[in-house]
C-alpha cells in the first residue's frame, strides 16, 4: 500500500537549512588517524509543507554540512498537515528509533526535543506533540520522524479508502 512518491523540485520552493547533529569520526590507518566530519542536516519549506533530511562527510565541517544539505534537496517529501498541526496520531518506526506525532490545539507549540523539533520546524508544523520512544541516535529518530510524516492521510486519502465522500467522515 506504499504511495509512490514523485520527486519534488528544491529549486520551486524556499529552502531554510537546519543542521541536526555533528559527529566526528576518526578512521586509524597506518600512518596514524585520519580526521573527518559527517553532518545531519534537516532542509525545508515551512509554507509549503515539504521536508527532507541528508547527510553530509567531509574532512571540514563546512564541506560536511554543504553535501548534507545537497544531499537533503534530493530527499524532499510533501506533508498532509491541517492548518498548523498534523491530522491524527502517528507512530513512525526505524530500528529500534519509535517517534509519536500527536495533534494539538492552536497555541500549543512545537514540544519536541532535538532531532524531531528540527523536523516539524523545518516542515512548518506549528502544534504537535511528540514522543521519541527508544534509542536517541539523532540518524534513526529523523528516520522514525519522516517514517511517521509519510504515514500522515488527509480526510480526502482516508474517505477513499471507506469508499465514502469526505463529507460523510
Amino acid at each position: 500500500m506504499p504511495t509512490v512518491l514523485k520527486k519534488l523540485d528544491a529549486g520551486s520552493f524556499q529552502l531554510k537549512d537546519q543542521v541536526v547533529s555533528i559527529n566526528r569520526v576518526t578512521k586509524v590507518v597506518k600512518g596514524g588517524k585520519n580526521l573527518s566530519f559527517a553532518a545531519l542536516v534537516v532542509v525545508g519549506d515551512p509554507s509549503a509543507a515539504v521536508v527532507g533530511y541528508g547527510s553530509g562527510k567531509a574532512k571540514e565541517v563546512p564541506q560536511a554540512i554543504r553535501k548534507g544539505i545537497e544531499s537533503a534537496k534530493k530527499n524532499l517529501v510533501k506533508i498532509n498537515l491541517t492548518q498548523t498541526t498534523v491530522p491524527h496520531i502517528v507512530l513512525g518506526r526505524y530500528g529500534s528509533g519509535r517517534v509519536l506525532l500527536k495533534p494539538a490545539p492552536e497555541g500549543t507549540g512545537v514540544i519536541a526535543g532535538g532531532a524531531v523539533r528540527a523536523v516539524m520546524t523545518s516542515a512548518g508544523i506549528q502544534n504537535v506533540l511528540t514522543k521519541s520512544i527508544g534509542t536517541t541516535n539523532p540518524h534513526n529518530v529523523i528516520k522514525a520522524t519522516f517514517d511517521a510524516l509519510k504515514k500522515l492521510k488527509n480526510k480526502e486519502e482516508v474517505a477513499t479508502l471507506r469508499g465514502k465522500s469526505a463529507e460523510e467522515l
